[in-house]
């Protein structure tokens, strides 16, 4: 059994799964406060169907490349490219997480139910296969990476009404891949290389790439002043959001300068923690409109 739970947690990728419902609840608390009452209950509902969810997405994903996985030192040991666990279980755990997630997120409403079964399809379907083809793959990866905070905020309501809230929620989601996909490719790119995955804008560590994190790193600044500016955010969360936009750009330069793995790595681990306290600051600095 604990080898099943820790072959279990690698295939369904627990930490980025975990940042994906912290992202949803997180937006579901948003939209509870725009409504100025919170339902613990679909709270709930909407963590665990979410964890199935982002679960399900990241087996089919793990099943697609398995094949590549052996190649690559990061993933040789996950459980299908290790032999641990055949491809028939992990079909079967990933449906019926896909299954069962759907099913409770169409009980909260048909909206949050047919957001993640794009979510799902467009992860392990479209935006898998492409990432040996094109450095597309990123901008693909992009749309089902910033879907979480749609579902979670949407998931509040029993009837959702589009508004400015959940588009600037996915809006910052979707920019602050960008230099963090891209760092984590700069760090892992031999490690990449050798499954043949091009994530990376030229597919090379050069300056045109370290551009592109430095450019996408700027474009942070206006995105995450969009809260402030739109009324929904107080000046706190401005702040915040610029002082993490301007770290993001700092070690991005020093990354443009260098094209070094060192400053990358500032990159990567500046993009782990700006979503996370972004998305807190909102939550206890939102004004209610």
């Amino acid at each position: 059994m604990k080898e099943f739970i820790s072959d279990f947690k690698k295939l369904v990728k627990l930490r980025l799964t975990l940042t994906v419902v912290f992202s949803a609840s997180i937006a579901f608390l948003v939209g509870s406060k725009v409504q100025g009452d919170i339902n613990w209950v679909n709270w709930a509902i909407l963590t665990i169907s979410g964890f199935f969810v982002t679960g399900s997405a990241n087996g089919f994903n793990e099943i697609i490349e398995r094949d590549l996985d052996k190649l690559m030192s990061r993933t040789a040991d996950r459980p299908l490219p290790s032999g641990r666990m055949n491809t028939g279980q992990a079909l079967v755990l990933s449906l019926f997480m896909g299954l069962i997630g759907t099913i409770l997120l169409f009980r909260l409403n048909l909206l949050t139910g047919a957001l993640s079964v794009f979510s799902i399809i467009l992860y392990a379907f479209v935006y898998t296969p492409i990432k040996q083809k094109s450095p597309i793959a990123v901008f693909v990866g992009a749309f089902p990476g910033a879907l979480p905070p749609l579902i979670g905020y949407f998931a509040a309501f029993d009837e959702p009404v589009i508004s400015w809230i959940p588009i600037i929620l996915f809006t910052i989601q979707f920019v602050w891949q960008f230099p963090h996909f891209w760092a984590i490719a700069w760090v892992l790119d031999e490690d990449y290389k050798r499954a043949g995955f091009r994530l990376l804008p030229t597919s090379r560590k050069d300056k045109i790439s370290a551009f592109m994190v430095l450019f996408s790193s700027i474009l942070l600044i206006p995105v995450g002043l969009l809260p402030t500016l739109m009324g929904f955010g107080g000046y706190v969360v401005g702040a915040v959001s610029t002082l993490g936009a301007l770290m993001f750009v700092w070690y991005s330069v020093q990354l443009y300068r260098r094209l070094d793995t060192a400053s990358a790595k500032k990159v990567m681990f500046t993009s782990f923690f700006y979503l996370p306290v972004i998305q807190l600051t909102l939550l206890f600095d939102f004004i209610a409109i």
